[in-house]
């Protein structure tokens, strides 16, 4: 609470649902908690009254059919509560007007004190449990990859390949695909969010995979990049420098280290050969019960790593109306460096 304190809050109101999951460890779609003097408690439905209760410890448990984030701001203000933190970024207009109404009529004014992902920050340094649940999504997402590919071949269909690989990750336990599933070939291969479609995979061409599974909450992200068929002119030169930026970004990854600099250690790379250009994004994310969390890895950030950050290190080269490529792993910040969480082969994978 510290955090709540030091914004100009005695409180605070969590209704981002990955944020009430960490916080509480429930995981109902509907739900919130408050916080306020080291008392904690969650809010949630009658749907949830069974789950609520075999996976909340610890904390006080409310279940009523009101909103729950109604419910917990009308906890906090019965508890004397003037000043209480939201995550302003992740609330909605119609719900801030919602928790307003909850409140009696002269506390509405005032009461609320915008903050930026204050649990958000705290949720990117991960624990020893969050790491092995997070290690075995990564360990799975290595497996499907591996298994996916006696299907990718010519004629096949990007959808189809999406469609294998997702199935194969429910079959082994997967809770869902932690996004969209990516599968870019041929010409699509530029598109560096290139979801699958009805498109078939060229005798000759990249074939990019990128995806991820959900395993006990934590999500797990990768990409690989194979070629159908004798190299195109090209493109076996580009791959390797997309791999050379791709490893040295991970070896300049370390604790102390900022965003900016993992950024800049791939980028350079791809400078040095004049491909920077179509490098269009930025070099990773962090990974956990979200997909996308802080830090975030691009130009100038500066962000400083911490021992027990779980990033994507993911440089790509893009050419429309060529090909493009990426490569991606999941990297944990150690105390001495980066440990590679998804080690299956980077290496020129010709089909």
């Amino acid at each position: 609470m510290q955090a709540t304190a030091k914004a100009g809050a005695e409180a605070m109101v969590v209704t981002h649902l990955p944020d009430v999951r960490y916080l509480s460890g429930f995981t109902g779609s509907s739900g919130a908690v408050a916080l306020v003097g080291g008392r904690a408690a969650l809010f949630t439905d009658g749907r949830y009254t069974a789950q609520a209760k075999a996976e909340v410890e610890g904390i006080k448990l409310v279940i009523e059919q009101r909103s729950p984030a109604a419910l917990a701001v009308d906890w906090l203000a019965a508890a004397g509560v003037k000043r209480c933190a939201f995550d302003a970024g992740q609330t909605t207009v119609a719900a801030m007007e919602a928790m307003k109404k909850a409140l009696p009529g002269p506390l509405r004014r005032s009461f609320f004190v915008p903050t930026d992902g204050l649990v958000a920050k705290i949720r990117e340094v991960k624990d020893e449990d969050e790491i092995g649940l997070m290690r075995s999504a990564a360990t799975l997402g290595c497996r499907l990859f591996e298994g996916v590919l006696e299907h990718v071949e010519a004629g096949a269909t990007e959808a189809g390949i999406a469609a294998e690989l997702e199935y194969e990750a429910r079959l082994a336990g997967a809770e869902a695909m932690s996004f969209e599933t990516i599968v870019a070939s041929g010409e699509r291969s530029a598109l560096p969010h290139g979801r699958a479609t009805a498109a078939k995979l060229p005798k000759r061409g990249f074939v990019t995979l990128d995806f991820g599974v959900i395993l006990n909450g934590y999500c797990s992200d990768m990409t690989r990049t194979v070629h159908m068929g004798k190299a195109l002119p090209g493109a076996r030169e580009v791959y390797d420098s997309v791999l050379e930026a791709q490893e040295a970004a991970v070896a300049a990854v370390a604790p102390g280290v900022t965003a900016g600099d993992v950024d800049e250690a791939a980028r350079s790379v791809l400078r040095r050969v004049k491909l920077d250009k179509y490098f269009s994004h930025s070099t990773g994310h962090g990974v956990g019960l979200e997909i996308h969390e802080g830090p975030r890895l691009a130009t100038k950030q500066r962000q400083v790593l911490e021992q027990g950050m779980v990033i994507t290190i993911e440089p790509g080269v893009y050419m429309p109306g060529r090909f493009g490529l990426r490569i991606e792993d999941m990297v944990l910040v150690t105390a001495t460096g980066g440990e590679i969480l998804t080690p299956s082969v980077k290496a020129w994978i010709e089909l």
